[in-house]
């Protein structure tokens, strides 16, 4: 079978150096590390807009054994799968409840979204809100998940000062069962979360998480962070209380934040770890090892891909995710729930996949190539 593939700018011949990374392990030892997973959708159902998520289980599961067989944890139910994009609450329930269930049988660590998407889009009060969250924080905690208090795009369209934030948020952590992690996604992820934590300057903002922080001791694990500013992140780290976390959500960034410097290191939750799980866990490796140069080696391949996979509009990142699945053999097909496969073009998808290539994230060089051909030859690109 030939790995050569006519892209829309050129013809490019897959190089076959995937799988060259290392083999799976043990969980990593000098940082914690979730990977985020989408979600396989099952193709012969009705996976259109504004439909009910249907899911391939299996197939679904599978996936997340591959992340736990790597060290990986799995960061479940997050917006890597779709949430306020194509997955509803009954399924991300559901989710939730299969992937606790495979993490205990497989050993394996899982934290869980933790939302508000089960009100209707549109206006709701301060005190709908507190109960969306509760009920979805006894459900994750019912599974068996780590709580992460996801953003949620009705408390920022309700919520008209900090005190309000503090006031929801507080609720919620003193409701838990154990310690949560916090999460600030930034409006390059979703629109609807602009000036979250109550103020439109994340420098401001900033002193709302931090006060959150400082008044449940012990109750906070960490905090995930996306707003794609290094140096942003980097002064956030410095200023958490000792024991408390910073998840990098920076997919962009990646690298440096989880290097990290003198004064501490991001830990990670991050999408772009489940498309690149065999070279990020090698670097992780050898991060364990002291080996600096190795880490920076094995990374530097992907942050090219990273980039142009989070690139503007970022939102449709999970497209890439996908697209990159199905050409590394864990998925069958190439949809979506909600129909988001069609969230990114052919031209960018194309340089999606040379990029892979170069960082060798496709195992199967053959596999890939009949699978782009097939793509792209529906996209009106003849082969």
């Amino acid at each position: 079978m030939s790995n050569t593939v006519r892209l829309p700018d050129r013809a490019y011949t897959l190089s076959g150096a995937g799988g060259e990374h290392a083999t799976p392990g043990a969980p990593f030892t000098s940082r914690v590390a979730y990977a985020a997973a989408h979600v396989v959708a099952d193709p012969r159902a009705e996976n259109v807009p504004g439909a009910p998520a249907a899911v391939d289980w299996d197939a679904t599961l599978a996936f997340r054994r591959h992340l736990w067989s790597y060290g990986f944890g799995v960061a479940e139910a997050m917006d890597t799968a779709q949430r306020g994009m194509g997955l509803d609450y009954p399924t991300a329930r559901e989710l939730v409840r299969r992937s606790a269930a495979a993490a205990r049988a497989e050993g394996g660590a899982i934290c869980a979204g933790v939302a508000t998407d089960q009100l209707p889009a549109g206006p709701a009060t301060l005190d709908e809100i507190r109960e969306a969250y509760a009920e979805q924080l006894a459900d994750v905690q019912e599974a068996g998940a780590r709580p992460v208090l996801m953003c949620s795009r009705h408390l920022a369209a309700a919520a008209r000062s900090a005190e309000e934030y503090l006031d929801v948020y507080g609720r919620l952590i003193d409701d838990a069962d154990g310690p949560v992690v916090l999460h600030w996604l930034g409006p390059a992820f979703d629109p609807a979360l602009a000036g979250y934590w109550g103020d439109a300057d994340p420098a401001r903002a900033a002193e709302t998480v931090l006060a959150l922080v400082a008044g449940h001791p012990g109750k906070v694990d960490g905090i995930k962070l996306s707003l794609l500013d290094e140096a942003f992140e980097v002064a956030l780290r410095r200023r958490l209380p000792a024991g408390v976390r910073l998840y990098t959500g920076d997919d962009f960034n990646y690298p440096a934040l989880i290097r990290g410097d003198a004064q501490g290191h991001s830990d990670a939750l991050l999408g772009v770890l489940a498309a690149i799980a065999p070279p990020a866990a090698a670097a992780l490796r050898a991060l364990d090892n002291g080996d600096l140069a190795g880490y920076d080696r094995l990374l530097a391949p992907t942050l090219p891909l990273a980039r142009h996979l989070f690139g503007a509009p970022t939102f449709y990142y999970k497209t890439g995710i996908v697209f990159l699945a199905w050409l590394a053999g864990h998925q069958d097909h190439f949809t979506m729930v909600g129909g988001l496969q069609s969230g990114r073009s052919p031209a960018h998808l194309s340089r999606l996949l040379r990029l892979a290539d170069a960082a060798g994230l496709l195992p199967d060089a053959d596999l890939a190539a009949h699978r782009a051909r097939a793509f792209l030859t529906t996209a009106g690109v003849a082969q």
